[in-house]
């Protein structure tokens, strides 16, 4: 067995087996394989894909590639729920502590924000003292204590999958359906969960921009996680437009804030609840997920899920006292208004022109290692089909940057859509994909 022979036969679109892989990921791993031989194998996954049974066992691989965290002598079922990205998507702030408040215990490591899409690492680490770099150790004895808490990848979760990324965000093999499987699968799963709930973005903001492609992915990520014993449901939801008012870090934080406290815009909180219902249902909290739904929303108007995520940034080093007066944030030095050109209705907001002028306006990161200022970002005035009068103002732009104003500005209104007519209701959650296979979200 070596690298050569493995690289071939998956060009020549055979199917790999679990030695060859283990051979390859391990190697690769170490330093046995250099970057050269990885980079033709995942072009050569990238063209020929591969079958579950493939995908399967690659996942597997990368998981034993580390740590998988033992949560067994934590009572409950532990459930998380994974998001593939998009564009004010800051569900996870609110998700985990209404789900923990149910009495779910959450375990969630979550990542950054690259490209367009934000990170929800980021937008908890906008909150002053919050650290999300706990120990292993750490991390179990919080989730014991408060059943949920939120980290990044630790060097022990799956080492491979953090070597492999890396190679594959500079080889243009990122959209490749069972590596993003196998990466996704390989941390969540290391995370000691027992179900898993998946929100699979689909539209212009999101990675998988037609329904066929979210809808492979999920397929994917729900049977490899079935076949792990873990159960798995996927909704595949809106990303069209941006999720909610708010866009970039610390501004989500604080519009999560708002959704805590029963105030939130009903597309975000329609998304929000679905998936808490489904984990609280998952996690044997409810019978059904309308059950796990009406559940939901009792956390967020008892004020439970608020005072959960006190008990969150508290437990994490956070300063409390901002979440609980925000007013008090300092806010960026410029804020530049958007007007609308015209009368009418606005009909859509371009989800990845929004999220691309966020970066700019210094609220992501186009490289792992660029720095994010968490004061920058975008607040939408106007949500879909809500009426506009001409030099009305529709969003504001935040940033410390001092130059390009205008152009961020124009940018912004050309991504803009403004009718005559308010258009037909647009769903915000597709459908619903589960081992017992795909359905309409009802």
């Amino acid at each position: 067995m070596n690298a050569y022979e493995i690289i071939s036969r998956k060009r020549d679109g055979q199917s790999l087996s679990i030695e060859e892989i283990k051979f390859f990921i391990d190697g690769y791993t170490n330093g046995k394989i250099p970057d050269y031989q990885m980079s033709a194998l995942l072009m050569a996954i990238y063209f020929q894909d591969m079958d579950f049974k493939e995908t399967h066992n690659l996942t597997k691989i990368m998981l034993n590639s580390g740590e998988v965290v033992d949560l067994s002598d934590i009572p409950g079922i532990k459930v998380d729920k994974h998001s593939t990205g998009g564009v004010g998507d800051k569900i996870s702030l609110i998700l985990a502590p209404i789900v923990a408040a149910a009495g779910v215990p959450v375990p969630m490591i979550s990542g950054r924000g690259l490209g367009h899409t934000g990170g929800t690492l980021d937008k908890l680490e906008s909150i002053p003292g919050f650290n999300v770099n706990l120990s292993l150790s750490e991390y179990r004895k919080i989730i014991g204590e408060i059943d949920v808490c939120l980290i990044g990848q630790t060097k022990e979760i799956a080492p491979a999958d953090k070597k492999i990324y890396a190679l594959r965000d500079v080889t243009a093999t990122i959209q490749s359906i069972p590596l993003i499987t196998a990466s996704i699968m390989s941390k969540k799963l290391a995370e000691g969960i027992d179900a898993l709930v998946l929100d699979i973005k689909v539209g212009k903001g999101a990675f998988m921009k037609t329904e066929e492609n979210a809808i492979a992915l999920a397929r994917n990520l729900v049977t490899v996680g079935e076949m792990f014993n873990k159960p798995t449901i996927g909704l595949l939801t809106n990303m069209n437009t941006p999720l909610g008012k708010a866009i970039g870090n610390w501004l989500e934080v604080n519009e999560s804030i708002d959704c805590l406290m029963n105030k939130g815009p009903a597309d975000l909180m329609e998304i929000t609840h679905a998936l808490a219902g489904v984990m609280i249902m998952l996690g044997g909290k409810a019978s059904s997920i309308e059950e796990g739904l009406s559940l939901s929303r009792k956390m967020i108007g008892s004020g439970k899920a608020f005072e959960k995520f006190l008990e969150i940034v508290n437990k994490q080093g956070g300063d409390v006292k901002v979440i609980e007066k925000p007013d008090k944030y300092k806010k960026a030095k410029n804020i530049i208004p958007v007007l609308a050109e015209k009368k009418g209705y606005i009909v859509d907001y371009d989800a990845l022109e929004f999220g691309m002028t966020s970066v700019s306006l210094g609220a992501g990161r186009l490289k792992a290692d660029d720095p994010v200022d968490f004061q920058a970002g975008i607040i939408l005035h106007k949500q879909i089909n809500h009426p506009v009068d001409k030099g009305e103002v529709i969003a504001e732009l935040h940033t410390n940057l001092d130059s390009n104003h205008q152009d961020y500005a124009t940018r912004i209104s050309k991504a803009c859509s403004i009718s005559s007519e308010p258009i037909s209701h647009q769903p915000m959650i597709f459908k619903k994909i589960s081992n017992d296979g795909i359905e309409p979200w009802k």
